[in-house]
């Protein structure tokens, strides 16, 4: 989803990426999916999907690195292909870890986070979501893991929106549910960063990634009126976060540039008393 990075950091994942296939027996195959500067290298490998994930050396661990570890606690009932093995290892000053995935049957709903045009999901896809999402945020928040800090959220709430912040209902959340991690399953991708998040931050993302068109966006926020809409996410949070998020990132995220005008629509409806 990220494009390739810095030669030396291809070769070296590349590297990573031939041991780990090595150490399950595989060989992996088709295209590269690089993450961030080069952080994750994820793609075929037989048919399982293999992901290798990197850190400088005693730098491995905590809430990212965990992520997909921990996941395998959530219920079945919230969708994602099933981690069968994990392989760790150090070498010349990086830890890497090896994540043995089940391959998803479907492809991903967009390339890319955010939506260009229709994605023409059924309505079926949308209720099976729906009942992944109140699966996942019936889910008691875990004290180690946060999708969304507080602290960050009464920060830059109020900075980017000029809205103040209230009392917050929390649940667990993906916190990172955009159209590049959905497939047409619909199966849940990327895991590492879940947890505590404002009730309803997933939808909210779904919904604002939408907003590039607007005949697409309302449609989608009718069929998210179940996540949305019950009273534990009437609240403005869960849309004020997600808009934050996106105009404090326009500097230096490629497709958060091009959402700074839509994700002002939510922020001033709020200001308006609708929270929609």
């Amino acid at each position: 989803m990220f494009q390739a990075p810095a030669p030396a950091t291809v070769d070296r994942m590349l590297a990573a990426q031939q041991n780990a296939a090595d150490q399950f027996g595989l060989r992996a195959t088709g295209r590269r999916v690089w993450g961030y500067r080069g952080r994750t290298l994820s793609g075929a490998a037989g048919p399982h999907w293999l992901r290798v994930v990197c850190a400088e050396a005693g730098t491995e661990g905590g809430t990212l690195w965990n992520g997909p570890s921990t996941s395998r606690t959530l219920p079945a009932a919230v969708p994602r292909p099933d981690l069968f093995r994990i392989q760790d290892w150090t070498t010349d000053g990086y830890t890497y870890r090896a994540e043995l995935y089940a391959y998803a049957p479907h492809p991903r709903v967009s390339p890319r986070p955010v939506l260009d045009e229709d994605p023409a999901l059924p309505e079926t896809w949308w209720k099976e979501m729906t009942a992944a999402l109140d699966a996942l945020a019936d889910v008691p928040p875990r004290a180690d893991r946060e999708a969304v800090r507080e602290e960050y959220l009464r920060r830059v709430i109020p900075q980017f929106t000029g809205h103040q912040v209230d009392d917050i209902t929390w649940s667990t959340a993906h916190g990172d549910l955009h159209y590049g991690n959905v497939t047409r399953g619909p199966h849940i991708l990327d895991w590492e960063g879940w947890g505590r998040a404002p009730y309803g931050y997933d939808a909210a993302t779904l919904y604002v990634y939408a907003l590039l068109t607007p005949e697409t966006a309302a449609p989608i926020r009718a069929q998210l009126a179940p996540a949305l809409d019950r009273p534990a996410a009437r609240g403005p949070h869960r849309l004020l976060t997600e808009c934050a998020q996106v105009l404090q990132a326009q500097d230096r995220v490629d497709f958060c540039a091009e959402l700074p005008g839509p994700a002002r629509m939510p922020v001033r409806r709020c200001r308006g008393g609708a929270g929609r």
